[in-house]
């Protein structure tokens, strides 16, 4: 596989990263040690969470960073692998959050929960229209001398926001943004292409996209209604069944029926065979499910393939 470079960072990584929104959630601590073990044998070294990652269950308290954090240090491979975690999400604050104040109080929480002293990659997860870019560039420029944090990224930002901030960082001279974590995949696309996806890559950025498989729907379980139940996320593949759904599944099974590969594969590689991304995200309850991804990210689609697929989400 070839390394691919986080925007204008340092940061080389193997087109996959692993999604850990999963983790503390329908993958316990025993089932997410076995697949970090699995994915770091396969080569790869991306792993992105969040501070609020898995919150929405009643209980959890940031645990997926907490059960990253206690696998980093069973394992001691902190050097191996590159930490994605994200702030700015409400975490009983009672709003998203890019204020400084809140960056530097809850960098400390997320170091400690992972049980590290720097984070690769550190993102603002959600806009806060509240503070300034300059306000929240400048809290991140401390943290970069601190040592505490490589690298930032944005996430879940616009074509104009993101270009604001990166005015405000090359004007002030403060670190910017060297990806962005948006939404994209096969079936939702209008969230990357466009004026954000030229805007990446005329200022080198990189995509990580998030739902790269479109909550379970592009790995084609999903077929009709009776089909929910068969994951806890199964009501969350419903709005993907219209009639484009319907297209993009009948253009996978095409590819699949020629390939031999599985649709979840066939949906990662077409992610990664668009300009400007790096890495599409993926997340894994099983160990086979991690090798499905793997293979995904291994894959090369023709031409021929990708156009088919694409037209099919038009």
């Amino acid at each position: 596989m070839t390394l691919r470079r986080l925007g204008q960072s340092e940061i080389e990584i193997a087109p996959l990263v692993l999604g850990t929104n999963v983790v503390g959630w329908t993958a316990d601590e025993k089932t997410s040690f076995a697949i970090f073990d699995a994915f770091v044998a396969e080569g790869f070294s991306a792993i992105d969470t969040a501070d609020s990652y898995s919150r929405w269950v009643p209980g959890n308290d940031s645990e997926s960073e907490k059960i990253i954090g206690r696998w980093l240090k069973e394992r001691g491979n902190r050097d191996k692998v590159h930490i994605f975690t994200k702030v700015g999400s409400d975490m009983g604050q009672g709003k998203k959050d890019l204020s400084a104040k809140w960056i530097e109080q809850e960098v400390e929480a997320s170091l400690k929960r992972l049980q590290t002293d720097y984070i690769d990659l550190y993102q603002s997860h959600w806009p806060d229209p509240t503070v300034t870019h300059e306000e929240t560039l400048s809290a991140y420029d401390r943290l970069i001398k601190a040592g505490k944090v490589r690298y930032t990224g944005a996430s879940n930002y616009d074509a104009d926001l993101l270009s604001e901030a990166l005015t405000v960082s090359r004007e002030k001279a403060l670190p910017r943004y060297e990806t962005l974590q948006n939404e994209y995949n096969l079936y939702t696309r209008d969230k990357f292409e466009g004026a954000i996806q030229e805007l990446v890559l005329r200022e080198g950025l990189s995509l990580i996209p998030y739902y790269s498989l479109a909550a379970g729907f592009l790995t084609g379980k999903y077929r009709s209604e009776a089909d929910f139940g068969k994951s806890p996320r199964g009501k969350g593949v419903a709005k993907y069944l219209d009639a484009k759904g319907t297209r993009i599944l009948a253009a996978m099974d095409k590819v699949a029926e020629s390939t031999g590969a599985a649709h979840a594969e066939i949906a990662l590689a077409w992610i990664n065979a668009q300009r400007g991304v790096a890495a599409p995200i993926a997340s894994a309850t099983s160990v086979s499910q991690l090798e499905t991804l793997v293979r995904g990210a291994r894959l090369t689609l023709s031409e021929d393939d990708l156009k088919l697929l694409k037209e099919a989400g038009a």
